[in-house]
């Protein structure tokens, strides 16, 4: 929306409401890599199990999936909100059941609906803050989905370390299993997440619709008023009038097709590459799996938990400068200093895991890492994703976008551990070091500048390039 008498404080509450999604996303998401020393002796998964720790950990990425795909089917047709209403309920479900499960196909079909809930939120709650924020400042907004991901992520990482009891030096799985931790430490850190996922329900409950969905629906009296508390009479007139044009261009409705005819798929396509990459790119493997990046290290399980606190603190530093920036640096620039950055960290990273090097030089590495994506790749794709795709097809394009997301975090996820036994911990950085070299150089070539423009601005320039 153009910018005059913008209510800031409106535009922050109902984004900070939808972006609740995005703490549950960031909690769910990371609270496994804590529960693992834990609840693998438990459900009786070694290291000698690769494909079972693989699924054990990729397996609510399987409801991501169902969760993007179901956004894309639905949030066109019944709206933004009740979609977030949706994801919400199958947090506050999933983290009451996983924390209660003793069967590991209970454990996994838990894992899988709270997957669904992160495939939901993480393909509406950007959308939305989008659809509802002006552009100068639309950067900023959306980042602060990403903002409460990191704030999930190191509530989860706190909450792991501070529930875990401490573990004596050289304890077996055995005695893992027999301890507090083995048996109910492991379920509360699943558990607390229910409380978030309760005040999200409530909080998604008091905001409005999205106005250009209401728009795409032939309520436009309802969007305007909905505009005007964003902004002033008149700049909203302004911003309906195009957004009309844009929606009812073309009065056909949206196909799976459509998504790539006139040149929609060229769109289509910097958007999956762009969502690949973002967790090709290798960063989530260092959450996700903390105890084999740092046991590589040489730390001991206490140390690992303490170290992915550090970690998590940083994410969310560093996320704070993206929000500062994204709307005046720009999104290209922080997407190439993003994957160029962690090419380098990642050539050096592995060169130490290579000759043996132990201890804080690569706690400084993996710390570097994340500042370098939590700036850049972490938020900005959100926003790019977000503001790229035209207004008739958002709710769809962004779902396969997504889709292509959580597919290339379930492999990430999934192949890590095959890897690491593979090529060790040096052979694996120096590949995703090789996939941020191929990201740097198709973000140069193929990511136009959309900072400082309305969303109908981008449509037209995207689709008439």
């Amino acid at each position: 929306m153009k910018n005059s008498k913008i209510n800031l404080i409106y535009i922050l509450a109902i984004s900070i409401a939808s972006a609740f999604g995005g703490l549950l996303f960031g909690y769910d998401w990371v609270v496994i890599g804590g529960a693992k020393p834990f609840y693998e002796p438990f459900f009786h998964i070694t290291s000698s199990s690769p494909y079972m720790q693989g699924w054990a950990m990729g397996s609510a990425l399987i409801g991501c999936l169902a969760g993007a795909w179901l956004s894309g089917m639905l949030s066109d047709a019944y709206g933004r909100k009740k979609l977030l209403l949706l994801a919400a309920a199958l947090f506050i479900i999933a983290s009451i059941g996983t924390g209660s499960a003793n069967g590991f196909t209970f454990f996994i079909v838990f894992r899988i609906l709270g997957g669904i809930g992160i495939g939901l939120a993480s393909n509406l709650s950007p959308m939305y803050i989008a659809e509802v924020s002006p552009s100068n400042v639309r950067g900023k907004f959306v980042s602060l989905n990403q903002l409460t991901i990191v704030i999930g992520i190191l509530a989860a990482q706190l909450i792991n370390w501070r529930v875990a009891q401490p573990v004596a030096p050289g304890a077996t799985p055995a005695d893992i299993l027999a301890s507090w931790n083995g048996q109910e430490g492991w379920r509360w850190m699943f558990w607390i997440c229910a409380i978030p996922a309760s005040l999200f329900f409530v909080f998604v409950l008091f905001i409005p619709e999205s106005p250009r969905w209401l728009v795409a629906k032939g309520r436009s009296d309802k969007a305007f008023n909905i505009m005007k508390r964003i902004t002033d009479e008149e700049v909203a007139k302004q911003e309906l009038v195009e957004i009309n044009k844009t929606i009812h261009a073309d009065e056909k409705g949206v196909s799976f097709m459509s998504l790539f005819q006139n040149g929609a798929g060229r769109i289509m396509l910097l958007g999956i590459v762009l969502a690949v990459f973002q967790q090709w790119c290798g960063i989530n493997v260092i959450f996700n799996y903390a105890q084999e990046v740092f046991s590589s290290a040489g730390y001991s399980v206490n140390d690992i938990m303490f170290n992915i606190v550090i970690t998590g603190g940083v994410n969310l530093i560093f996320t704070f400068v993206a929000i500062f920036t994204v709307d005046k640096l720009g999104r290209k620039f922080l997407m190439l200093l993003g994957a160029g950055g962690l090419a380098g960290i990642y050539a050096v990273m592995g060169t130490l895991y290579y000759f043996h090097f132990q201890g804080w030089p690569l706690l400084v590495l993996v710390i570097l890492a994340i500042a370098c994506y939590s700036m850049s790749l972490a938020p900005v794709t959100w926003v790019v994703l977000s503001e790229i795709f035209p207004n008739k097809i958002r709710g769809a394009a962004m779902s396969v976008a997504t889709i292509g997301l959580w597919a290339a975090c379930f492999i990430l996820t999934y192949t890590f551990p095959l890897l690491n036994k593979a090529f060790g911990a040096s052979g694996t950085f120096w590949v995703y070091g090789l996939i941020c070299i191929a990201g740097f150089l198709f973000i140069m070539r193929k990511l136009p500048e959309t900072k400082g423009k309305s969303l109908e601005e981008i449509e037209h320039q995207l689709l008439n390039k």
